[in-house]
């Protein structure tokens, strides 16, 4: 919401000559990004690695949930100690596999980033060179309503609507 408030700021006031200068293009990221094959090798990348974690978990799942289904056929025969053990047992096993299950998901989340980040660099790279190249000021990105490029003569009034605003 706040871009899209920041871009419609700067189409609305820019004096009218600047923007008559101005020369503007548009790009949708994400329409370049999913049919890049970087982009394609990392999903099956990640999605091997996912169903790596989820086949791990199920397997502890079904451990899990099978000692407790003997401890509840047998915990009216056990003797109290073994009761307590085996229910110590399993809350372990169930706080590892909680712990597992927030590891794994904090480890896709580093992986996702790491695999995107120089997709998203690579993209970066080439507006720049587009936008430099042919002279634009301005090249918004219509996927997330940012603007992706800001050529030299492109003018900052960001001083001028904090004054205006009373920040200093």
């Amino acid at each position: 919401m706040f871009k899209k408030f920041a871009i419609a700021i700067v189409m609305f006031v820019l004096p009218l000559g600047a923007m008559a200068q101005s020369k503007l293009a548009h790009m949708n990221s994400q329409e370049i990004i999913v049919e890049m094959q970087e982009y394609k090798d990392a999903v099956a990348n990640l999605e091997s690695r996912q169903k790596g974690y989820q086949d791990e978990l199920t397997r502890i799942q079904e451990e899990l949930q099978k000692k407790y289904n003997e401890y509840v056929a047998q915990a009216d025969s056990l003797p109290r100690n073994i009761a307590e053990r085996r229910e110590k047992e399993i809350n372990d096993m169930n706080q590892r596999y909680q712990e597992f299950q927030q590891e794994a998901s904090q480890a896709m989340q580093q992986a996702q980033q790491e695999a995107m980040n120089p997709i998203l660099q690579k993209v970066s790279d080439a507006v720049q060179a587009i936008g430099k190249a042919d002279g634009y000021t301005y090249v918004i990105d219509l996927a997330n309503s940012s603007v992706t490029y800001v050529g030299t003569d492109a003018i900052d009034i960001t001083a001028k609507i904090k004054a205006q605003l009373g920040i200093k």
